[in-house]
């Protein structure tokens, strides 16, 4: 009897302690995965081309004095604004003037010259040659005159249109050459541009036209759109890279030359094919161009092996495994078994790349 009741207590306490132990742990067990999901769109067969750049105004002038002198003013500094027409900087013109008067006299005498020697070949008193030889100095004086004249009009520098002075190389009372560079100024109706550079085997994927991201360290949560307005048709003979232009189809934000651009240019060609897109989150075990995603099939998901095509900025293009449109888990794809419950917290909208991603 002793032995019974024994048996019966160890059996209840077993049940009780397996039932304390096996509840929570099969609640647990049978309780979804949260997780968010997107939808694999479809996009270009190409990777964008990445780049650093410039940020410039599209058409910079370097304006200098036609004649050398000692500079008198410089009316401007960097970073202000000008006019068309407005007087930037001016020399000395003691010199200039000097030059125009010597010029005017030589030529006042040639036309002297010219007229004694009209009269004294009417008399027959000078040969016709002599005659030539004399309208000849005196077309010489007056072109000699036109030149000095034609400089002393270059003795200051006008702003030729509207924009802003972008650098300032010289001083007042600086002795400068003839042509040696005073202001750089950007005018202002030409826009803003990003200069960058690209190696030949990325240049020739390039078109024309061809769209382009660009952002700055300046303003890190902006995303502008660009549109590749030239290239090159030469390598700089320094570098060997082809400079290029990358002109702003809008201006959300204030620019100024010189602020540091990142550039992913999306070449025409690559729109030609198609890849699936899919978001970097989604992709799990990598290795090279292999790796896995998990594809929501209802309630569950199932694990898909995919080919690596290459990674683009912020999505990764797939060569094989997905179709455009299946859904596939994004966050919480690390903790995924295969065939595992899931439950949807979020179906994210957001751009891939340059490419905008829809859901259903």
């Amino acid at each position: 009897m002793n032995t019974l009741l024994a048996t019966l207590v160890a059996l209840l306490v077993s049940a009780l302690f397996l039932g304390a132990c096996s509840g929570p742990a099969a609640e647990n067990a049978a309780k979804p995965t949260p997780v968010r999901v997107q939808t694999a769109i479809t996009g270009p067969a190409l990777p964008p081309i990445s780049t650093n750049g410039i940020v410039a105004t599209k058409d910079e002038m370097r304006l200098s004095f036609k004649s050398g002198g000692i500079i008198k003013s410089i009316r401007v500094q960097a970073g202000s604004a000008i006019k068309r027409g407005e007087t930037l900087a001016d020399i000395e013109l003691t010199e200039v003037n000097a030059q125009v008067e010597q010029a005017r006299q030589l030529a006042e005498k040639a036309k002297r010259d010219l007229d004694r020697g009209e009269r004294l070949y009417n008399d027959q008193v000078i040969s016709l040659e002599q005659l030539q030889d004399l309208r000849t100095q005196e077309r010489v004086a007056r072109a000699q005159l036109a030149s000095a004249e034609f400089n002393r009009g270059y003795a200051v520098i006008t702003a030729p249109r509207d924009g802003v002075v972008l650098r300032k190389l010289a001083e007042e009372r600086e002795v400068v050459p003839a042509g040696q560079p005073i202001l750089i100024i950007g005018a202002r109706d030409g826009g803003y541009v990003v200069k960058a550079a690209l190696s030949d085997r990325e240049v020739v994927q390039l078109k024309l036209g061809d769209p382009a991201e660009i952002r700055m360290d300046a303003y890190p949560q902006a995303s502008i759109a660009g549109t590749l307005s030239e290239i090159a048709g030469a390598s700089d003979e320094r570098s060997g890279m082809f400079p290029i232009e990358v002109r702003f189809d809008s201006l959300p934000v204030t620019l100024a030359s010189g602020l540091v651009a990142k550039l992913n240019i999306h070449p025409a060609s690559g729109r030609l094919g198609k890849l699936t897109y899919v978001p970097i989150a989604a992709v799990v075990e990598g290795d090279g161009d292999r790796a896995s995603v998990f594809v929501v099939n209802g309630d569950r998901v199932k694990r898909r092996p995919v080919r690596i095509a290459f990674i683009a900025p912020q999505a990764v293009a797939l060569a094989d495994g997905l179709q455009p449109g299946e859904r596939i888990v994004t966050d919480g794809a690390l903790y995924l078994e295969d065939d595992e419950r899931i439950e949807v917290v979020g179906e994210i909208t957001r751009v891939v790349g340059n490419l905008d991603v829809s859901t259903s």
